[in-house]
C-alpha cells in the first residue's frame, strides 16, 4: 500500500465540503453508508474549487469520501474509512495524496493522484484550509497514513 502525502489543496477542498455537510444529520444513507451511485452532488462544486484555487480538470481523478462520525470519535472514523465502500479507494495505489477536513460530526477525506487530472496542482492558495484541521482530523490523518505504511 502506498503512503499518502498531505495535499494542501485537497485539505482545502475537504474542509469546504465538510462545511457543506455540517448541518446534515447522520443517517444510514449518508457518508460511508451511501449506496454507490447515490453519492451527494455538490451544487456549488465550481465555487468550492474556486475557493481552493483548483480547476475541475485537475481534480477529475481524485476521490471525495465524506463520513458522518458522531462526536468525531477517532476509532469510529477509522472504521468508517477502512471497513466501508471507501476501503477500495484507500487500497488503490493510484492515490498518492490526501486532504482531510472536519465540521461538526463530519469528516471528509479527499484522495489525489500524481496525474495531471488528479493531482490538485493548479493555482496557488495562501489559505489552503489547514486552519480548519483540528486535532481530530490530524489524528485521523496520522492513523490513515500510518495504516497505509503498516500494510
Amino acid at each position: 500500500m502506498t503512503a499518502l502525502t498531505q495535499n494542501d489543496r485537497a485539505d482545502c477542498l475537504a474542509g469546504e465540503i465538510a462545511d457543506q455537510f455540517k448541518n446534515q444529520p447522520c443517517t444510514n444513507s449518508t457518508g460511508s453508508n451511501t449506496i454507490p451511485g447515490t453519492e451527494p452532488q455538490y451544487s456549488d462544486y465550481p465555487n468550492l474549487l474556486k475557493k481552493c484555487h483548483l480547476n475541475v480538470t485537475t481534480t477529475r481523478d481524485g476521490q471525495i469520501m465524506p463520513a458522518c462520525v458522531p462526536n468525531l470519535d477517532q476509532a469510529l472514523a477509522l472504521t468508517n474509512f477502512t471497513e466501508s465502500q471507501y476501503a477500495a479507494h484507500l487500497n488503490d495505489t493510484k492515490f498518492t495524496g490526501i486532504g482531510i477536513g472536519t465540521e461538526k460530526n463530519w469528516i471528509v477525506v479527499v484522495l489525489t493522484t500524481n496525474t495531471p487530472e488528479g493531482g490538485y496542482s493548479l493555482g496557488t492558495n495562501s489559505d489552503n484550509g489547514a486552519s480548519r484541521l483540528g486535532a481530530i482530523s490530524s489524528a485521523v490523518g496520522v492513523l490513515l497514513v500510518g495504516l497505509f505504511v503498516v500494510m
